[in-house]
C-alpha cells in the first residue's frame, strides 16, 4: 500500500502558494515496472513527481495533465507523465535502458540523459474536448529547472520548483522521491518575495529533507519559514494507469477491417501492451473478428 502524499497550502495573507508531495512510492513502481537504469529511473521519477503536482492543482473532477520532455540529444528519448486532478500518476521512458553518468559529486546527469536542449509539453484536459497545450524550450534538461521556466514563460507565473529522487548506491533501488512547487500569488508584495527567496536559498534538497523525516507538511512550512500557513488539503497519491480492454477496443476501432486481422501473429493472437503499466490485453482470431464486427453495428 503506497504511503505517497501531496498537500496543497498557502500563506494566511494569500501571497504564497506551496504543494510538496513525497512520491517514493510512485517512483519505486514505476523504475520496477519499467526496468529502468538509474539515469532514465531519475528522470522519469522527477517529471511523475512534477506531474503529480501538477495535476494535483486541477479543480475539475475529470482533468489531467500530460507532461513530455524529449531533448534534442537525448539517451532516455521522450519521457512521459500523465497525472489525475487527484496528483494519481503513470508514465513511462522510451529508452528505460539508457546510459547513466555522474556528476563529480556523484549525482546522476540527468541532462545529459534527457537533453540540455529540446521541448517541455505540457497538455491540460479539462474533459470537454479542447485541451490547452503550452510547450516551452529546455532550459536545462534537469527537470526541476524546465517546470519552473515553463509557469514563467507560458503562464507568467513566479514560481519555484524543486524535485529529486535518491537511489541506492549499491542496487540503485529508488529510496526516496519528491517534490516542492512554491508560487507567488497575485497578492505578493517585495517584502514577501524578499523573504521567501531567502527561505529558498537556504532550503535543503528535497530528498535531503525526507531523508531526515520530515513530512511534506513541515518541508512546506520551512519553506515559508516566516509566514503563517493553512493547510488546503492534504490527500494520499499513488502510480495509477487508466488502461482497459474497452481502450484497446476503442482503438483498434478505428483501424480499417484488414488492419485489425492483421494485428494477430502467427499463433492467431493480438497482444497490445500499455505504455504505462505493462499489461497484456490479448484477443484472438475469433475476437479480433467480433470487434469488426461491433464496428460495424453488427450483433456480435
Amino acid at each position: 500500500m503506497s504511503k505517497d502524499k501531496i498537500i496543497r497550502c498557502i500563506t494566511s495573507d494569500g501571497a504564497i502558494m506551496a504543494c510538496a508531495a513525497d512520491t517514493s512510492d510512485i517512483v519505486y513502481t514505476g523504475a520496477k515496472l519499467h526496468l529502468t537504469t538509474p539515469a532514465a529511473t531519475a528522470a522519469l521519477g522527477r517529471l511523475l513527481t512534477a506531474a503529480a503536482i501538477m495535476g494535483n492543482q486541477l479543480k475539475q473532477d475529470n482533468a489531467s495533465v500530460t507532461l513530455r520532455i524529449k531533448g534534442d540529444e537525448s539517451e532516455t528519448g521522450a519521457v512521459i507523465a500523465v497525472s489525475d486532478s487527484q496528483g494519481n500518476v503513470r508514465g513511462y521512458v522510451q529508452n528505460p535502458d539508457c546510459p547513466t553518468e555522474y556528476y563529480a559529486n556523484g549525482k546522476i546527469n540527468v541532462a545529459r540523459a534527457v537533453g540540455r536542449t529540446g521541448i517541455l509539453n505540457v497538455m491540460r484536459d479539462y474533459g470537454t474536448g479542447d485541451p490547452y497545450i503550452g510547450q516551452v524550450a529546455l532550459v536545462s534538461g534537469e527537470i526541476a529547472e524546465d517546470i519552473t521556466s515553463y509557469y514563467a514563460t507560458s503562464e507568467q507565473i513566479p514560481t519555484v520548483c524543486a524535485l529529486g529522487v535518491l537511489l541506492d548506491k549499491a542496487d540503485h533501488e529508488v529510496l526516496l522521491a519528491g517534490g516542492l512547487l512554491i508560487q507567488l500569488l497575485p497578492g505578493a508584495d517585495d517584502s514577501t518575495i524578499d523573504k521567501l527567496e531567502k527561505n529558498v536559498s537556504e532550503l535543503e534538497p528535497m530528498t535531503t529533507m525526507l531523508a531526515k523525516g520530515m513530512s511534506i507538511r513541515e518541508i512546506c512550512e520551512t519553506a515559508l519559514k516566516g509566514f503563517e500557513v493553512e493547510v488546503l488539503d492534504e490527500a494520499p497519491v499513488r502510480y495509477a494507469c487508466s488502461c482497459s480492454r474497452d481502450k484497446v477496443i476503442d482503438a483498434f476501432i478505428t483501424l480499417s477491417d484488414d488492419e485489425i486481422r492483421s494485428l494477430a501473429d502467427e499463433k492467431g493472437y493480438a497482444e497490445a501492451v500499455c505504455h504505462f503499466c505493462k499489461k497484456k490485453h490479448r484477443f484472438s482470431k475469433l475476437q479480433l473478428e467480433q470487434i469488426i464486427r461491433q464496428k460495424h453495428g453488427e450483433e456480435s
